[in-house]
């Protein structure tokens, strides 16, 4: 059976979107395979060179039912959107430098936050856990591979493998800039949060989302958590506009938002 010559672009497109990892200036080829077109088109913004005043690019994505839900009200996500944005959220891990989940996350979903289903490095483990609530027991932890544990300088406490990084606090969360800053200082620029619904939350609030990926199952729960729990805009024209793009994964749809750093003006 002879190769499949599209199937070898997207791969050889892959490769070179790695090389530009962290906004490195690899050069991109020009495929004629429509699918290495369109990884092109969707991951090679994420790899451009940081353009922030703080020297970061910081991605946000969630998968969500139809109808707004990240998870069903008894806080089960598995599986929301199909395999494709599964690989895709693999993909994401593995161009960024690190990858940021909140506590929530990891207490429902326990997830190892590795790049298996890709080719391509595993990113930095960032956990936010204010309260320092979580214990050690969750894979993140205890598995031998690096993890930040982010947590309130006044709740700073052990926690398995992973390395405490105090902060300060910010409302009931912690001071996002600051730790936007501290990745900064430890060479890492292109951050990849991951979620959950309250974390992309806090990051769009706080003005720190460069591109949010909300990629849209055909699912309806009826009920759960939501997608994103933002401060309400006084009128539409307050509101967050942005470009967008929209791309199929499998039998769901990726809606890539150009969010700039930009926020909801209260």
């Amino acid at each position: 059976m002879e190769a499949d010559p599209g199937a070898a672009e997207a791969v050889a497109m892959w490769r070179a979107l790695l090389a530009r990892r962290g906004g490195a200036r690899a050069a991109l080829p020009a495929p004629a395979d429509a699918d290495a077109a369109r990884l092109r088109d969707l991951c090679a913004p994420l790899t451009e060179p940081a353009s922030a005043p703080d020297g970061t690019f910081v991605t946000a994505h969630l998968a969500q039912s139809l109808d707004g839900r990240i998870a069903t009200a008894s806080g089960v996500s598995r599986w929301i959107s199909g395999a494709a944005d599964i690989v895709h959220t693999h993909r994401l891990r593995a161009l960024h430098h690190a990858v940021i989940v909140g506590a929530g996350t990891v207490h429902h979903d326990d997830p190892r936050l590795t790049t298996r289903e890709v080719e391509g490095p595993n990113a930095l483990r960032v956990v936010l856990d204010p309260d320092r609530r979580l214990h050690a027991g969750y894979q993140v932890f205890r598995d031998g591979l690096p993890t930040l544990l982010a947590c309130a300088a006044d709740a700073a406490a052990p926690c398995g493998d992973a390395e405490i990084l105090p902060l300060p606090r910010a409302g009931r969360g912690l001071d996002l800039a600051a730790l936007v800053r501290a990745l900064r200082a430890r060479g890492l620029t292109h951050l990849f949060v991951e979620g959950g619904g309250v974390t992309v939350g806090r990051f769009l609030a706080a003005g720190l989302i460069d591109r949010l990926h909300v990629t849209v199952a055909p699912l309806l729960l009826g009920d759960g958590i939501p997608a994103l729990v933002l401060p309400g805009a006084g009128t539409p024209e307050q509101g967050l506009r942005f470009p967008l793009a929209v791309h199929r994964l499998g039998d769901d749809m990726l809606f890539d938002c150009a969010i700039a750093r930009r926020a909801i003006v209260p």
